[in-house]
């Protein structure tokens, strides 16, 4: 399956944002959060040695079925190639790069730009975007996002991303939301598989929970 592809088949769209952590922290977390129910794992290029991480992180992956395993903070068309050659198939930027954008979208992986307002959001899907990352979310608020995306295609994929933890997500999920990214709610460098596994069993059964209605 491409990256869209994965992404339109998980039920979970939980993004994991493991910024900061180091290669021989990745297989207990990921695996951890991967048995919790996430299926798509953000390491962001600004981690050490991320490419190694992510590589490791795609390997545990493959015991879970479809899965979307990549890099955040991906601000250069060469980062994409090299995170393809080694198995990714998740790129998601901070800003809206059309190069970056249309070289995932080249590649088959999904596409994650980060944006803030309809200018940007509107550029984002004529580049063949998978989804939506507005950010910071909680700056823009439920109601900004609401507004903004009335004046989207009915299938534009949107998530929120900064501010928003599990007690704020039946708010966005109302104003039309179908994803978030997960950072320091989920996830701080140092802190212990044990915790960010906790943290990540809350996350996937708060937003189950909010599926069920319509399931």
């Amino acid at each position: 399956m491409t990256g869209p592809e994965i992404w339109n088949d998980i039920n979970v769209k939980l993004i994991a944002i493991l910024r900061g952590i180091k290669p021989e922290e990745t297989d207990e977390i990921v695996t951890g959060l991967l048995d919790a129910g996430f299926r798509a794992i953000e390491i962001p290029l600004n981690s050490p040695d991320p490419f190694t991480s992510i590589a490791r992180a795609v390997e545990i992956a493959k015991n879970y079925g479809p899965c979307l395993i990549g890099a955040g903070t991906v601000l250069r068309s060469e980062d994409v190639a090299q995170i393809d050659s080694i198995g990714g198939n998740l790129i998601v930027s901070p800003n809206i790069d059309t190069e970056v954008v249309d070289a995932s979208v080249a590649r088959k992986m999904a596409s994650f730009p980060g944006l803030f307002t309809a200018t940007e959001a509107h550029l984002a899907i004529k580049h063949g975007a998978t989804g939506l990352k507005f950010f910071p979310a909680g700056q823009l608020g439920p109601d900004g996002i609401k507004g903004i995306r009335a004046t989207l295609p009915d299938t534009t994929q949107v998530c929120a991303v900064g501010g928003v933890g599990p007690s704020g997500f039946a708010q966005y999920m109302a104003a039309g939301v179908v994803g978030f990214g997960l950072g320091s709610n989920l996830y701080k460098a140092g802190d212990d598989a044990a915790t960010v596994i906790e943290r990540g069993v809350e996350c996937v059964a708060k937003y189950r929970a909010l599926l069920e209605p319509t399931t």
